[in-house]
């Protein structure tokens, strides 16, 4: 039996992630992710992990995970499609964060991508796997309710002492803290508003005055 890439011929970009198999078109694609954060790091390591699994395509990069801007990712994620396998070398390889790799934990299983990290042997196309993803999705809606109670609780607390709800005016000087750190395109809106306290709200509306 033959089989030839896609990719091999003129088509359409859409379409060049599958495989033909006897004139029928095969999904389950899996994509490789490595990633370093310096150019003096080398990937090699990691493709070659990637490569004896077995992957079909490998996206690789050289960019700090502290950077919202990463191009490979970026593509790999708009490709992804149900069936598909992401794999990596180990988790940090993927997420900026704890918070960042939950939200792409939850993309995968919204789109029902599977993943597989090498170094911390998961593999959500186990039973083990799936119950990793259901744990982690738990956890993180558990956290969002405890925000919004405590939240509640909050206001509740500030109108029994008659209090209003609302947040403190913010200086000046962390507004242009702020805006200065959002010139450098080189942290998200989350990440400015935890280092500043400054909200994307208000970010928004001082830039475009």
């Amino acid at each position: 039996m033959i089989i030839l890439k896609l990719n091999n011929f003129p088509c359409q970009d859409t379409l060049d992630r599958d495989f033909f198999i006897g004139g029928e078109v095969m999904k389950n694609y899996k994509f490789g992710y490595a990633r370093v954060s310096t150019e003096e790091q080398v990937l090699d390591r990691q493709i070659d992990m990637l490569s004896e699994y077995g992957v079909n395509q490998i996206y690789s990069e050289k960019m700090t995970g502290t950077k919202r801007n990463r191009p490979e990712l970026e593509k790999m994620l708009d490709r992804l499609s149900e069936g598909d396998t992401v794999v990596i070398e180990s988790l940090s390889r993927l997420g900026r964060s704890t918070k960042d790799l939950i939200e792409l934990m939850e993309l995968f299983n919204k789109k029902k991508v599977n993943l597989v990290s090498l170094k911390e042997n998961i593999d959500t196309t186990t039973a083990t796997g799936k119950l990793l993803f259901t744990l982690i999705s738990a956890i993180s809606q558990f956290e969002r309710d405890c925000i919004a109670d405590r939240t509640r609780e909050g206001l509740s607390a500030a109108r029994a002492r008659g209090r209003k709800g609302g947040r403190p005016p913010i200086s000046s000087e962390l507004i242009d803290k702020a805006k200065r750190l959002y010139d450098t395109k080189e942290y998200t809106m989350s990440e400015i508003e935890e280092l500043t306290g400054v909200k994307r709200a208000t970010l928004y509306r001082h830039l475009k005055k």
